[in-house]
């Protein structure tokens, strides 16, 4: 059996781009390093803010608030209903029972109550991929909530893997914009909090084994919506790496935020300088009105569509 490289107990988790076994408790003592360490090398939060999270009722949303309560952080979770049938319906319960099992404040907000539609319509209506409905409206929404809750910071569950993905698809494409903008931090404007991504040195096997060790339910279904998406493509194949050279994912993502991204510095002013207010909601955007009231208005206007129609799955197995 292996031992954990710290105390020599039984090791439940072996984590080869640290070239070391650990034990539970050393574990999430990593973890709370690793995001601690962010923090502070990015600057994310200070003390006495006050954090929205974006929660989902996934490993990483779950794991990211759990660990900014357990570091002392004033955080109230934020939950959409995204109206993704099911899935929806199943995350949403876990979103609430980690609140409510912690005594902490979780605001709620139903995208077809709030704005006319849902994910599935929206990818119907607009004859997108359903994960660009949904990210737009996450994106809206979150920014608008902490705005209208007075918070200082949204922090997002994005780890490690997620960054790593997402750069490799905007290098491939050498999406100049969206690569200026994939920070750990994202600086207040506009009236909109700062935006930051405390588990951006975490993998996605860590959080799930920090969830698993502190005993946190979470949604372990994917998206049935997520079929298809090119991120899941550019995860598989970073993983290849990965387990032919540990470390990859770290060097490939933390170099490029250390080296490539202050020489994109001007051109993300640039952008930024550009942008306009949205005339409807007063969203930062390039035209008169931002994507997503021109969202809400194509999406709103349709008929309410089933999401088996949009996924193509009837049903979990």
């Amino acid at each position: 059996m292996s031992k954990c490289r710290v105390c020599r107990a039984p090791a439940v988790i072996d984590l080869p781009r640290h070239n070391a076994n650990f034990c539970g408790d050393h574990l999430l003592q990593l973890c709370r390093r690793q995001v601690e360490k962010a923090i502070k090398d990015f600057r994310m939060l200070e003390p006495g803010e006050r954090v929205l999270v974006a929660v989902s009722g996934g490993k990483d949303s779950l794991a990211v608030w759990d660990m900014l309560l357990e570091l002392g952080y004033q955080a109230d979770g934020l939950y959409l209903g995204l109206g993704i049938g099911e899935y929806s319906d199943e995350s949403g319960d876990y979103a609430r029972a980690f609140a409510a099992d912690r005594g902490v404040a979780l605001r709620e907000i139903d995208l077809r109550d709030a704005h006319g539609y849902d994910v599935p319509t929206a990818a119907k209506a607009t004859r997108r991929v359903p994960c660009s409905a949904c990210g737009l409206s996450k994106r809206h929404l979150f920014d608008s909530a902490a705005r209208e809750g007075g918070y200082d910071v949204v922090a997002t569950g994005h780890n490690l893997d997620d960054e790593a993905a997402v750069l490799l698809g905007n290098t491939l494409r050498w999406d100049v914009d969206y690569l200026a903008r994939q920070l750990p931090v994202l600086p207040a404007g506009g009236g909109f909090a700062r935006k930051v991504k405390p588990l951006v040195r975490l993998t996605e096997r860590e959080t799930a084994a920090w969830c698993l060790i502190r005993g946190i339910d979470y949604q372990v279904e994917e998206c049935p919506m997520a079929a298809g998406n090119r991120h899941l493509g550019y995860k598989a194949a970073l993983n290849g790496l990965e387990q032919g050279s540990p470390g990859t994912k770290a060097s490939f993502y933390l170099n490029f935020i250390e080296n490539m991204a202050p020489l994109l510095a001007a051109h993300r002013s640039a952008v930024v300088d550009g942008l306009n207010s949205c005339e409807r909601c007063g969203a930062p955007t390039t035209g008169e009105t931002c994507a997503f009231c021109r969202l809400v208005e194509t999406a709103s206007a349709h008929d309410p569509v089933p999401v088996e129609l949009v996924s193509g799955k009837r049903g979990r197995r």
